[in-house]
């Protein structure tokens, strides 16, 4: 599942329109994914391929997309089984649209604030791999080459071990952020301890509550029994710091406790989105108020991204600079035994 592609948030929010103009016009659901596996491209053509065989053999939509793993996102699959069993799916792909825009906005901020940082860390590498070939090949005194790094890196073999274990770290990191994002079980403890971090903890939180306002709003525009909007809005959030408290949460519910309620006992969720989530139920207007809810949680998001960017770019750079430090000490520590050696030859 880790290695099998996953539709991004720009193409999903595409889907997504093209999917709620076919859908409002009355257009067959047979035609239209015949045409969306017709303009499929790459890697993702066998799956759209797959979801059209589906459905033109009688399966619902749902089902059919389900059966193509993990390259639609869980909320993508569950909103869309809401759809069709409410005569609504239109709509929800009318509401999935803007949701994924906002990621695809949420994603470009990311991406903005540690680009520089990102460009620093490349930048220490590359002059790292240069010292690590170059220093290997200057002849010294004594006869033996330059270890920069006082690893045994040395010359030419040096160079290609230190890139094949950059690559190799660089592999493992993009694994663990494909993991995350697909919701692993591996990696659930993981998102549990970040959760706890300082500032990035904070930060994350206020992504989570923007995902499960959206999602309560959306699922309860619909008709949708409180049993089933439980895990949904749970899963939506995308961190298991919440997933977990599922079972406990639907069974509360169900008891007939207010959701609330329910939430407030799980000890995962702020004082501030408790008592807006308690007057909106008092009120009986849920729906509109999970929806001025998500607005807010949105803009606090985007800021909570930024933080993230910043503190992650700190810790870049705070990498590059103890990387620099170490090449200093490592070279001038070179320098003066090469001296005290001169010094010591000419006594």
């Amino acid at each position: 599942m880790l290695l099998q592609p996953q539709l991004s948030n720009k193409a999903l929010a595409e889907l997504c329109h093209r999917l709620a103009v076919e859908t409002d016009s009355g257009i067959d659901v047979r035609r239209t994914w015949q045409r969306e596996a017709d303009m499929a491209r790459g890697r993702f053509r066998p799956y759209f391929a797959q979801v059209r065989d589906a459905v033109a053999k009688g399966d619902s939509l749902s089902l059919a997309l389900a059966g193509t793993g993990s390259v639609f996102p869980p909320l993508f699959l569950e909103m869309t089984h809401v759809g069709e069993e409410t005569g609504t799916l239109g709509r929800v792909f009318h509401r999935l649209e803007p949701h994924y825009r906002r990621q695809v906005q949420a994603q470009r901020i990311f991406l903005g604030a540690i680009a520089w940082p990102m460009i620093e860390l490349a930048f220490s590498i590359l002059v790292i791999g240069l010292l690590i070939w170059i220093l290997g090949t200057i002849p010294t005194r004594g006869g033996q080459p330059i270890d920069p790094l006082g690893w045994g890196l040395i010359g030419t073999r040096g160079l290609v071990i230190y890139a094949n274990f950059i690559i190799a770290i660089g592999l493992c990191i993009a694994g663990v952020i494909v993991a995350v994002r697909r919701g692993m079980l591996w990696t659930r403890p993981l998102q549990r301890a970040m959760m706890r971090l300082p500032s990035i903890g904070a930060a994350l939180q206020k992504i989570a509550l923007a995902r499960l306002t959206w999602a309560l709003h959306l699922a309860l525009n619909v008709d949708m029994d409180m049993r089933r909007v439980v895990p949904l809005v749970l899963r939506a959030t995308g961190n298991d710091y919440y997933v977990q408290h599922t079972n406990q949460v639907v069974a509360d519910v169900a008891a007939g406790h207010p959701l609330h309620v329910v939430l407030g006992r799980s000890g995962a969720f702020p004082t501030d989105f408790l008592d807006a989530l308690a007057v909106a139920e008092e009120s009986g207007r849920i729906v509109e108020s999970m929806d001025r809810l998500s607005s807010r949680y949105e803009g606090e998001a985007e800021t909570a991204i930024k933080a993230i960017a910043v503190i992650f770019g700190i810790l870049v750079a705070m990498l590059v600079m103890g990387v620099i430090v170490l090449m200093i000490f490592r070279l001038a520590g070179f320098y003066i035994g090469t001296i005290n050696e001169a010094v010591e030859m000419t006594k």
